[in-house]
């Protein structure tokens, strides 16, 4: 597969890291999906290392060489090297001792002997405790001031039989380690795949990075360009929906989804309701055929009629209306018999999407009329570990499908459904926002060999299975250009809006930006913040004509290249910053440098940085600054 970055010849270093960040970030749809993990499985809680979901117990193998961990949802995980863990064969965890104490330490501690001494007891409740004289003195492992440094509540403890030093703690947020006998303590979670991550709350938009639902946790989010997921103070508007209608129509409603006036909630016993008047009254259940727990429901926002539902239950797992709830039909036909989660689809695409105990599976149904025809679901599973998928969803651009998989995380491919019906976004941002002379755009879903439009050729510079790019012709001229697209699977005529300026500043698919430092070229991210008073590039697309004219898919001269006519300017937390120059990016096709001068700052933290090009706005990205 070609690099989907345009650009020829000697490019400087930081240019060549933005190839590298784009084709990191680009992957195409294949037979079998080939996805790639959102973050890790772990977060940053501010305790002794990153964090994860439950634990119900540890224990070493006899010779203390394994150590295994049960989540709790009774999986069972082993690691030799305190790093990398595996799922485990069947494993006997050892019998707690269960002990007696002169006293406890905290109320309702549960007292049970080391593994490897007689004599000394420990403590599990809120922090840890060890005892050497039987509970008349006890000694706080985990506590630094008032708090645990591994998070409140201890459910297993083990000691190495090759080292009584070394001991392993878990609770509920993970597996635990110290090698002093409890006097530090660090985290061997990053690697553990225990991150009940249940719902996939949004996903990249401008500053905003994933953000999740975590059984136990709450709201996670990934900044742009992380690997941890941060805690995030966000209520969801579904949960608090669910809430009100559970009073109105007492029963326990489970789903709910709403698209204009109408909103669709679902019920614990299988039932599901439609409003029409925005949630005010509800008509007796428009659906009550059972399948168990109604677990997600899909309404189009641009065509309320139109909706999916999730059940768990023995069947149906996937039900359709296209008349607003007045007809549903089951779209199961070879769907595996399990817990449906999640259901996400495009209704212009006919692309269905669900989440389920035996993973993802896709299906092409009509979502404009009910049919009689039967769905052939696909298991988009191979390639992703072995778990139970509780939500899909596709991105604002319906071109990057999610999944959450039970302890797993996240994970994210190109949408199949591209492959059938391909669909144009700006390569820089992967938005569909307006193209721009001179700009680059991206079709998903196509291997493109000649594109055309408003009698001007696009010149098609990378092409591959999954996506192409070409580039907008600097004499193209709007509103609109019907784009004619031939592609290896026949030809396409897509409207393509075009303004003269729609400025983006190049992100990946984590929302990373495209920044770097003047001076060094280097890539600014969390590992290499911008400094005070220092000098930035900003690397985008859209912003139009340049002066001298140049040619349309000739790569921009390494000296001297021409420069951007719209007046551009840079906002750091809205605050115009001075621009040094605006040109076409040296030695690229379609993209532009903007450098910037920052100011004199006394406070480190991260900014928002946008730039604008006769007014018009780009997407707004995260910079790192320190003083």
């Amino acid at each position: 597969m070609g690099s989907p970055v345009c650009h020829k010849g000697t490019l400087p270093v930081s240019f060549r890291f933005a190839a590298i960040l784009l084709a990191g970030a680009a992957v195409f749809a294949q037979a079998a999906p080939a996805w790639r993990k959102v973050g890790s499985a772990a977060a940053d809680l501010q305790l002794a290392g990153p964090a994860t979901g439950p634990v119900a117990q540890v224990w070493f193998s006899p010779g203390g060489g394994v150590l295994y961990a049960r989540s709790a949802s009774g999986v069972v995980f082993a690691t030799a090297d305190f790093e990398t863990w595996t799922l485990a064969a069947a494993a006997d965890p050892p019998s707690a001792r269960p002990g007696t104490a002169a006293r406890l330490p905290e109320a309702a501690a549960r007292i049970i002997y080391a593994a490897s001494s007689s004599d000394a007891i420990f403590a599990l409740g809120r922090h840890l405790y060890r005892s050497d004289d039987g509970g008349h003195s006890w000694e706080n492992l985990t506590a630094s001031g008032a708090r645990s440094v591994i998070g409140d509540g201890v459910n297993s403890v083990a000691v190495s039989p090759a080292d009584a030093g070394q001991l392993i703690a878990a609770n509920d947020f993970g597996v635990w380690r110290s090698l002093d006998g409890g006097l530090s303590w660090t985290a061997l979670n990053q690697g553990l795949p225990n991150l009940p991550v249940r719902r996939i709350v949004s996903t990249v938009a401008g500053t905003s990075g994933t953000i999740v639902e975590v059984e136990n946790l709450g709201a996670l989010e990934l900044p742009p360009g992380g690997s941890l997921w941060q805690p995030v103070d966000a209520v969801s508007a579904e949960a608090v929906r669910a809430e009100l209608y559970s009073s109105r129509l007492q029963t326990e409603i489970t789903a709910v989804a709403q698209a204009g006036g109408t909103v669709y909630a679902g019920s614990a016993d299988g039932r599901i309701w439609v409003s029409v008047d925005g949630g005010r009254t509800f008509p007796a259940p428009a659906w009550q055929a059972g399948g168990g727990r109604v677990e997600r429901i899909f309404a189009d926002s641009t065509e309320p009629r139109v909706a999916l539902a999730a059940l768990a239950g023995n069947g149906p797992h996937v039900v359709r209306t296209t008349n607003g709830g007045g007809f549903w039909d089951a779209l199961d036909f070879n769907l595996p018999n399990r817990p449906a989660h999640s259901v996400a689809a495009d209704r212009a695409a006919g692309a269905v999407y669900v989440a389920t105990d035996a993973g993802v599976f896709y299906g092409v149904a009509d979502l404009e009329n009910a049919s009689a025809s039967a769905v052939n679901w696909v298991n988009l599973s191979a390639k992703l570990p072995a778990a139970a998928a509780y939500d899909v969803r596709l991105d604002a651009a319906g071109v990057q499908l999610y999944a959450a998989l039970d302890g797993y995380g996240v994970y994210a491919t190109a949408a199949p459904h591209r492959l059938r019906a391909p669909r144009i976004v700006n390569a820089a941002d992967f938005s569909t926002r307006p193209a721009a002379p001179g700009s680059l755009l991206s079709v998903v879903g196509a291997q493109v060999s000649r594109a055309s439009g408003a009698n001007l050729e696009f010149p098609v510079l990378a092409a591959a299975e999954g996506e192409s790019q070409v580039q907008v012709p600097f004499e193209a001229v709007g509103p609109s250009v019907g784009l004619a697209l031939e592609t290896a699977a026949g030809s396409f005529a897509i409207p393509v809006a075009v303004q003269p300026v729609s400025p983006a500043i190049l992100v990946s698919h984590d929302g990373a930006a495209a920044l770097f430092d003047a001076d060094s070229d280097l890539p600014l991210d969390g590992r290499n913040a911008a400094h005070s008073s220092g000098r930035i590039k900003i690397l985008s697309t859209g912003l139009g004509k340049v002066q001298p004219n140049w040619p349309t898919g000739v790569p921009a001269p390494l000296d001297s290249p021409p420069a951007v006519v719209a007046p551009v300017k840079v906002f750091l937390d809205g605050v115009p910053l001075d621009i040094t120059r605006a040109t076409l990016a040296p030695g690229y096709i379609g993209f532009y440098v903007v450098e910037a001068q920052l100011p004199a700052l006394t406070n480190a933290g991260t900014a928002e940085l946008h730039l604008s090009a006769d007014g018009q706005e780009s997407n707004h990205v995260q910079i790192a600054i320190e003083p």
